[in-house]
């Protein structure tokens, strides 16, 4: 070979492996860990959710197993079954967290790395970001509810039931610090329909069993937050309402396909699929403290006709119109 080729040989070569290079680059896997607090593998609700969220990177170009792996965290509402999936996480430094639950959030905040979080339900309050239009720190994502939601449960529940007039709202302390919002709106909101609500903090299983027997010696219903222990336990919370023939709102949907009366939620596969946007921008550059947090932007009304008619319960007709979902 002449030194005049090899030398345009090598030159070329040189000229093209920082291209090759930032090719590799921008095709490289980037690795994104799910910590789906509150839910096991075996969980319907949580299954979509993951679903519209692996739809949504789809959507943006992302293709599972090629230039992204999911690796997902099931570890249920237990606290310190959070907290061993999240120091696994910490331990594996993905490129990116989604974290779904307060406490799911609060268990990997501050690891040094990116996080979104999905469905907490108030991240000021909870310290979790400083404030929702510039979050600050390495951490944004969707919030799940106002806390003003509480007096909108307690207005729907008393058009299901007109007749109640005392309430229990249920939570657990240890995995809802943030009930004390959900309760203020509640009880504000039982000024104007003639209403006293309750607090009612649950727990364990036993808890949750002394709140319904209670009320069902006084009369009434019961109103359930968001809350990643009562969703763990929801099998529970609709057989003591069914039991106790108490009229009872939730703060999702998936109680509902399960005997639950009524519920009145955010859309939570919505969310999950909008969480996809906040992740793909994150992946390309952007940093998380210097995007807003987002609130819900759909919001679902489902209820259960068969449930209310195990309870004695009819429904006006005026609430079944304007429901999203009926079951019957």
């Amino acid at each position: 070979m002449r030194r005049r080729d090899f030398i345009t040989l090598v030159g070329g070569a040189a000229a093209a492996w920082p291209i090759a290079a930032r090719a590799q680059q921008r095709e490289q896997k980037q690795h994104v860990a799910v910590l789906m607090g509150g839910l096991s593998s075996g969980d319907a609700g949580g299954q979509e959710e993951a679903a519209a969220f692996e739809d949504g990177l789809q959507e943006l170009g992302w293709k599972l197993g090629s230039n992204i792996a999911l690796d997902y965290r099931w570890p249920g509402a237990e606290l310190d079954h959070v907290t061993v999936a999240a120091n696994e996480i910490a331990a594996a430094r993905p490129d990116l967290v989604v974290s779904r639950s307060t406490p799911a959030t609060m268990a990997i905040v501050n690891r040094g790395l990116p996080v979104v979080f999905v469905l907490v339900a108030d991240p000021v309050g909870s310290g979790i970001v400083r404030n929702l239009g510039q979050p600050g720190g390495n951490i944004t994502g969707f919030s799940i509810f106002e806390t003003s939601v509480g007096g909108k449960w307690l207005e729907l529940l008393k058009e299901a039931a007109p007749t109640v007039s005392r309430v229990s709202l249920l939570f657990n302390p240890a995995t809802a610090p943030f009930a004390e919002g959900y309760l203020r709106s509640a009880q504000a909101a039982a000024q104007t329909f003639g209403a006293t609500v309750i607090p009612a903090p649950c727990g364990s299983t036993a808890d949750i069993e002394d709140a319904f027997a209670s009320r069902a010696r006084e009369g009434g219903g019961i109103i359930v937050i968001f809350d990643t222990f009562l969703v763990e336990h929801r099998d529970v919370l609709i057989a003591l309402a069914t039991r106790y023939r108490l009229p009872a709102i939730y703060p999702s949907r998936i109680y509902v396909p399960s005997g639950g009366l009524m519920s009145y939620a955010a859309d939570y596969p919505d969310i999950f699929r909008r969480t996809a946007g906040y992740v793909d921008r994150i992946l390309r550059g952007a940093h998380p403290g210097d995007l807003p947090v987002q609130e819900p932007a759909k919001f679902t009304l489902s209820v259960n006709l068969k449930a209310a008619s195990a309870i004695g319960l009819t429904l006006p007709q005026s609430l079944i119109a304007r429901a999203d979902e009926v079951i019957e």
